[in-house]
């Protein structure tokens, strides 16, 4: 995933030839899909009329530069009314207010993460009162202009940190105690035991590299991680053999 703002300014480059196309000027949103649809460019040429590239046509987006195959991936907005209404439209999500749907304020829009694949908006960065959260986007029902509606037990799911989120998107409460238990192997079986390493393989993606807010400790009161430490596959793998509930205790605790 990737934040609006490391989108935003990037050198959008033709990998064709090599040559620098413009730069991102501002992503546009679309509120039916909840996705960035088109990436709009800035050139110095390019003054009177809107240019933008369909994040279908982006082959990818990294740390120093958005890739295309071709400089015909840039459009014309005017010459694609779809694309010239989504303009229009001027959906930001970034500082739009987080309301439910019977009326509650429950914080406003500091940023959102973009799926660099697909386009579709993941995560919002939520800052409410002096604390800022992060809310997973299936919780929301309506992308506005100036407000964004959410479900009414929204707030519930706000999450201190981006990984739970991420953690949550994958796996279950149930899937967690399931890993945990050994896998009997019965006629048939073997579909179930290949999903649950899929699981389990994706986990530790999320999690490797991270780091932990607090100490982690067994349940017999024993030091596992300490506050700060990396986490490799190693240190995680000593923690889910501490049992479910320290393992749920790790995920709650890393930044």
């Amino acid at each position: 995933m990737k934040k609006s703002t490391e989108i935003q300014s990037l050198p959008i480059i033709n990998i064709s030839d090599g040559s620098e196309i413009g730069k991102v000027r501002s992503l546009v949103v679309n509120p039916e899909k909840g996705s960035v649809d088109f990436l709009t460019v800035e050139h110095e040429d390019w003054q009177i009329s809107v240019r933008a590239i369909p994040f279908k046509k982006v082959v990818g987006i990294g740390e120093y530069a958005v890739t295309v195959e071709h400089e015909n991936a840039v459009i014309d907005l005017n010459e694609i009314p779809i694309a010239n209404s989504l303009v229009n439209k001027k959906i930001r999500v970034t500082d739009a207010r987080l309301m439910t749907r019977k009326g509650q304020m429950i914080g406003e829009i500091v940023e959102f993460h973009v799926d660099d694949e697909s386009g579709a908006i993941r995560t919002l960065e939520v800052k409410s009162k002096s604390d800022t959260y992060y809310l997973d986007s299936p919780h929301v029902l309506t992308w506005g202009k100036d407000i964004v509606i959410v479900k009414e037990d929204a707030a519930e799911y706000f999450r201190e940190t981006l990984v739970e989120v991420e953690v949550e998107d994958i796996l279950t409460p149930q899937e967690v105690v399931v890993m945990q238990e050994p896998v009997v192997m019965q006629e048939g079986a073997a579909t179930q035991a290949d999903g649950l390493k899929d699981i389990e393989n994706r986990q530790m993606e999320l999690l490797v590299g991270r780091q932990t807010a607090d100490d982690i400790f067994s349940l017999e009161g024993e030091l596992l991680i300490p506050k700060g430490a990396e986490l490799t596959r190693t240190n995680i793998q000593s923690v889910k053999e501490a049992g479910p509930s320290v393992f749920v205790e790790l995920t709650m605790n890393i930044r």
